[in-house]
């Protein structure tokens, strides 16, 4: 059972991987987010870098896919606890108003 939780963990990385270096950036190659702390282990703090436009949404989602979390028309600033998230790696997806994925990253949730 552990060796097939480890190869199912590996080939999600190697695919979130892939999906990530596919994804670009609505500022050319630029992160429109910055995420901190990572590891977290309560909460993340999300904040825009640069240019800040209404309509933003984001999505969370575990190594199974699963969706942990989701909220539209995101602040500056925007903080999200944690407390119903198991310890593990979690990938983000921003969108833009019109619906285009804009970046995604992980991070990672150590309690």
């Amino acid at each position: 059972m552990k060796r097939f939780l480890l190869i199912l963990l590996l080939a999600c990385s190697a695919t979130l991987a892939q999906a990530q270096s596919r994804v670009s950036s609505a500022q050319d190659g630029v992160a429109v987010l910055r995420f901190y702390p990572n590891p977290a282990t309560s909460f993340v703090n999300f904040e825009f870098e640069k240019a800040f436009e209404k309509g933003y949404s984001i999505q969370i989602f575990n190594v199974l896919g699963r969706k942990m979390y989701q909220a539209s028309n995101l602040n500056q600033r925007t903080y999200i606890s944690l407390t119903d998230f198991e310890r593990g790696i979690y990938v983000y997806q921003l969108f833009d108003r019109n619906g285009k994925m804009v970046e995604s990253r992980k991070f990672q949730v150590s309690k």
